[in-house]
C-alpha cells in the first residue's frame, strides 16, 4: 500500500467523506459507499476516498476485518464514465490526492486484512472489482450481477482479469462476450459469491463471519494474506489492461456503443 502514507492516513475519524460513509466499531472497518443517485458509481475521488480508507486498515493494527456495504438499490454500476471523461460534480471530499494511480483492482488484494463485501443490491461493469477482491461475498439472493461492457461497444479487460482469480475461466469468458445478467445462484456456484442469504438473515451471516474470524490470530491472517498477495501478483498486469480498454474506447464501435447507449438506441456495430 503505497499511495497514502501511515502519517496521512492517521486522521481519518476527522476527515470529510463525500462518497463514503465509514464506521469503526470493535475491530471492524465498515465502508459503505453512499452514492445512492448514482447507483454508486466510481468517481474518481470516490476511488481516491476507497483507497484512502483501505490503507487506513492495512496501517491500523485496531482494524482486524473490513466490511464493504452499499446505499440503494445498487451495489456499484461501475464507473462514472460522465466523471472520466472530464465532467467532475463538485464535492466537500478533504481526502488528498494519492500518490499515483488508484487501481481498484489491485488495491483489495493488497489491504492483507480479511475483506467481506455484503451485497444487498445490483452489481454491473466496474463494481465487481470490490466482490473479486473480497475475502468472502454476502450476497442477498435477490440480486443481479451484470457485465453489459459488450452491448456499449466495450470490453470489461480489468474486471476479467480480477474474475479470473476467483471464477472458471470459460465461465468467465462466456460471461464477458455476452454481456448477460447473471443470478446470484449461479454467481455462488462458480465461486464469485461465497454466501448466500435471504434480507432475514443477511446480518447475521456477516456478524458470523466477523465473530469466527476474531477467534484467529489477526497476526497470521495478515501475514498469510501478504503471503497470497506475493504468490500471485503479476506485475503491471492492469496498467496493460488499463490501456487496452482506452483502446477500446477510442475505437469506432466503442464510440458508437457509447453514444447508442446515451440516445437509448440500438448500436450500429462496424468492426472497427
Amino acid at each position: 500500500m503505497n499511495l497514502y502514507t501511515k502519517e496521512q492516513i492517521q486522521n481519518l475519524h476527522e476527515q470529510n467523506f463525500a462518497f463514503l460513509e465509514i464506521e469503526e466499531n470493535d475491530k471492524v472497518l465498515t465502508i459503505t459507499l453512499n452514492r445512492e443517485k448514482k447507483r454508486n458509481a466510481l468517481h474518481p475521488q470516490m476511488m481516491n476516498e476507497i483507497a484512502y480508507a483501505l490503507h487506513y486498515a492495512h496501517f491500523t493494527s485496531a482494524v482486524w476485518t473490513i466490511v464493504l456495504k452499499a446505499k440503494g438499490k445498487v451495489f456499484c454500476a461501475g464507473a462514472d464514465l460522465k466523471a472520466f471523461a472530464g465532467i467532475i460534480e463538485e464535492n466537500d471530499s478533504t481526502i488528498p490526492q494519492p500518490d499515483g494511480e488508484v487501481l481498484m483492482a489491485e488495491m483489495f488484494n493488497k489491504v492483507h486484512k480479511p475483506v467481506i463485501a455484503q451485497v444487498t443490491g445490483d452489481v454491473y461493469a466496474g463494481g465487481f472489482f470490490f466482490l473479486a477482491g473480497s475475502t468472502y461475498v454476502v450476497a442477498l439472493d435477490t440480486v443481479k450481477f451484470g457485465l453489459p461492457e459488450v452491448k456499449r461497444g466495450l470490453y470489461p479487460m480489468q474486471v476479467m482479469a480480477a474474475l479470473l482469480k476467483v471464477m472458471p475461466a470459460r465461465k468467465v469468458i462466456d460471461w464477458c462476450i455476452r454481456g448477460y445478467n447473471l443470478p446470484v445462484q449461479k454467481a455462488y456456484e462458480y465461486g464469485l459469491a461465497t454466501h448466500v442469504a435471504s434480507s432475514d438473515n443477511i446480518d447475521s451471516v456477516v456478524t458470523e463471519i466477523i465473530e469466527e474470524l476474531k477467534q484467529n490470530s489477526p497476526t497470521a491472517i495478515r501475514l498469510g494474506l501478504a503471503a497470497y498477495d506475493k504468490i500471485t501478483q503479476q506485475a503491471s498486469e492492469h496498467e496493460y489492461l488499463l490501456e487496452m480498454l482506452k483502446k477500446c474506447i477510442a475505437s469506432k464501435d466503442g464510440q458508437e456503443g457509447l453514444t447508442a447507449f446515451r440516445e437509448k438506441r440500438k448500436a450500429n456495430w462496424i468492426g472497427e
